[in-house]
């Protein structure tokens, strides 16, 4: 089987790493990949944005499948492109169409469905530049903090947490009027502050069937003790010992099944990963979002402790037949360190020369902002975050000693990392 995996990040590092193990697998094409995924396949300059260059590709390679990492071209409809198109319509997507895509495009539209299917999530309103004094109104019914989201995609970084009331209306306008994020704030969700601890469970569904996988804690912030911007992810942990089996059974009956229900009443065909970001509150789970593919950094914990042909499991997502499957997993701990450029995830530099990889030893090296040079073989960084380092270990202590270990030996101008992944979880 030819497969074509879209993305450029640790992510797809860490899937082209798993798929490549698959004795199903002819041969793998990453678009547009990484130095790090050219140990796996072939990487084809294609935008993920343009399906019709990506058509043509899958064409000329005879791809069999379609693995689509990163949201963007989900929700741009990659997936009903394909389905439209006579010439690539029997080539099987895994990620969802677009209006299943909406769960993470839209934030607003994510809680409306929530709110249909009785799914918990936090007290929350909707507002636009005409609703403004609404909003800052509805501010006033709050506690601080305050939580204001982006309503479209902001690439992991539109949510703001202000700690005054103050502070809050001045950002909420802000994104209104400013644009912040873009076009993503022209709608802004303002939400009730959930006191807790947040985990990150994901499900591969069929459309009809699911099954779970192992969950994660990732840490978004830049700084130690979860302190300064959001990032799209400095670390992750898998399992998340607090998640214990009562714990997630709630997560299921409450929260996976009410959602895979309300996709089937809505006639949502969903065939994908479901990224369900959540939050413990004293014991229960409440929903903060949801995204419509794998987490990054969390995919480099999580998928290197699955132990199942992840081809099989995609083959059975497009048969609709994934039932008959079973996801085993390796009972130890992984924990990823991410390396970050220097200003990341304001401005940073690129091009810088990356140093020490070949003396890593007992992790796993996941790129993810990096390209090689092919004229001298230097790898340099193209990003903001650089390099993910997972390792395995009996505990989540001794996985995370490894992975500081070897972060130590990789090196680039600028490198930064957060020394404390886990803290809150000892």
């Amino acid at each position: 089987m030819n497969i074509l995996l879209l993305g450029s990040g640790g992510r797809e590092h860490a899937l082209a790493w798993k798929l490549s193990q698959s004795p199903l697998l002819s041969n793998l094409f990453i678009a547009p990949g990484n130095a790090g995924t050219l140990q796996f396949g072939t990487n084809l300059a294609l935008s993920l944005n343009d399906f019709d260059e990506i058509k043509i590709a899958v064409l000329k390679h005879q791809v069999n499948m379609v693995v689509v990492g990163p949201e963007d071209p989900l929700v741009n409809g990659i997936h009903d492109f394909f389905l439209s198109d006579p010439d690539i319509r029997q080539v099987p997507v895994i990620g969802p169409v677009k209006k299943a895509a909406m769960l993470e495009g839209s934030k607003d539209f994510a809680k409306q469905f929530m709110n249909r299917h009785g799914i918990p999530t936090a007290r929350h309103q909707t507002f636009s530049k005409p609703t403004i004094s609404d909003g800052i109104d509805f501010l006033h019914t709050l506690r601080p903090p305050y939580v204001l989201k982006a309503d479209g995609l902001a690439a992991g970084k539109g949510v703001i947490i202000c700690k005054t009331l103050e502070e809050a209306e001045s950002e909420f306008t802000r994104m209104l009027l400013d644009s912040t994020f873009g076009a993503a704030s022209d709608k802004v969700v303002i939400e009730e502050f959930l006191p807790g601890i947040e985990l990150s469970v994901f499900i591969l569904t069929d459309g009809k069937n699911y099954k779970i996988l192992p969950e994660a804690k990732d840490y978004k912030k830049i700084g130690e003790g979860d302190t300064g911007p959001n990032t799209g992810g400095m670390g992750s942990i898998s399992p998340v010992v607090f998640a214990d089996a009562l714990f997630m059974q709630k997560v299921e009956e409450r929260i996976i099944r009410p959602t895979m229900n309300g996709l089937l009443s809505e006639k949502i065909d969903y065939k994908g990963f479901i990224f369900f970001g959540l939050i413990k509150v004293k014991e229960d789970p409440y929903v903060i979002e949801y995204n419509c593919r794998l987490g990054d950094p969390e995919t480099e914990s999580v998928i290197p402790r699955v132990t199942s042909d992840l081809v099989q499991l995609f083959k059975a997502v497009a048969t609709q037949a994934l039932d008959a499957e079973t996801i085993f997993t390796d009972p130890r701990f992984t924990a990823t360190v991410m390396l970050v450029s220097g200003g990341y995830p304001g401005h940073y530099e690129k091009g810088n020369i990356i140093l020490g990889e070949e003396q890593v030893t007992g992790s796993m090296v996941f790129h993810a902002g990096t390209v090689l040079n092919s004229e001298n073989g230097d790898i340099t960084s193209n990003g903001g975050r650089v390099m993910a380092i997972t390792s395995f270990g009996e505990t989540m202590e001794d996985a995370l000693l490894k992975s500081y270990e070897n972060v130590k030996k990789i090196n680039f101008k600028g490198k930064y990392y957060r020394p404390d992944i886990g803290f809150d979880l000892t």
